[in-house]
C-alpha cells in the first residue's frame, strides 16, 4: 500500500496516528520524499517546501491514516559549555559559520549539537567545550528566517513589513530635515 500525504496535522494530542515514519533531519527539512513507514508501507510525501516537518508532527495520507513524524538517530557531535561566556562564544562562532545547530539549556548543561565536523569540532575544543561524538536525533533551529519558526511570524508580516515603512520614513524625514537645515 502506498500513502500519498499532502496535509500536514501539526502536533496534535486528539490524532491517534496508525503509522509512524522515521526521518532524519535533512528529509525532515524536504517537502518532497519517498520513504517507508515502520509498518512496510512506502510513504510519498508531497507537501510545501521550505517547512520543516517537526519531530512528533502528524501527517495525513489521502486514505485517511494518520502518520507521526519520529526523528532519526544519527550521528552528531554535543559540545557541552561550562558557563554562559563560552557558550555565548561558540554559538557566535558556529553561526558565523552558517551551521546548522540545535541549541539546548536543560537540567543545568548548556550544550550546542550539530552534524560531525572535525573542524568545528576542533575550534570548539579550542574555546574550551567538552565534545561528545554520539547518536541522537538532531532538530537544529529552523532559522530566524526560514518559516519554520513556530512564533507566527507570517501572520504578523504586514505589521512588521508597515513598522519597517514607518521606520524608513521616519529616518528620511530627520535626514531630510537635517539636509535642508545645512543649506539655510
Amino acid at each position: 500500500m502506498k500513502l500519498d500525504v499532502y496535509q500536514r496535522l501539526g502536533s496534535r494530542a486528539d490524532v491517534a496516528a496508525t503509522e509512524q515514519v522515521v526521518l532524519d533531519h535533512l528529509q525532515r527539512d524536504r517537502g518532497r520524499l519517498r520513504a517507508t513507514t515502520l509498518g512496510g508501507h512506502e510513504i510519498r510525501i508531497f507537501l510545501e517546501r521550505g517547512k520543516p516537518l517537526l519531530v512528533g508532527e502528524i501527517l495525513q495520507s489521502e486514505c485517511g491514516k494518520s502518520i507521526q513524524v519520529v526523528g532519526a538517530d544519527e550521528p552528531v557531535t554535543t559540545a557541552y559549555a561550562a558557563d554562559w561566556q563560552t557558550f555565548s562564544r561558540a554559538c557566535y562562532h558556529l553561526g558565523n559559520r552558517h551551521v546548522k545547530l540545535q541549541i539546548a539549556n536543560a537540567d543545568g548543561e548548556r550544550w550546542l549539537r550539530f552534524t560531525p565536523d572535525h573542524v568545528l569540532e576542533e575550534m570548539l575544543g579550542l574555546l574550551g567545550l567538552t565534545l561528545k561524538k554520539e547518536r541522537a536525533v538532531f532538530v537544529p533551529e529552523s532559522g530566524a528566517y526560514s518559516g519554520g519558526h513556530g512564533h507566527g511570524h507570517a501572520s504578523s508580516h504586514s505589521h512588521s513589513h508597515e513598522h519597517s515603512h514607518e521606520h524608513s520614513q521616519s529616518h528620511s524625514n530627520k535626514a531630510g530635515a537635517a539636509h535642508e537645515h545645512h543649506h539655510h
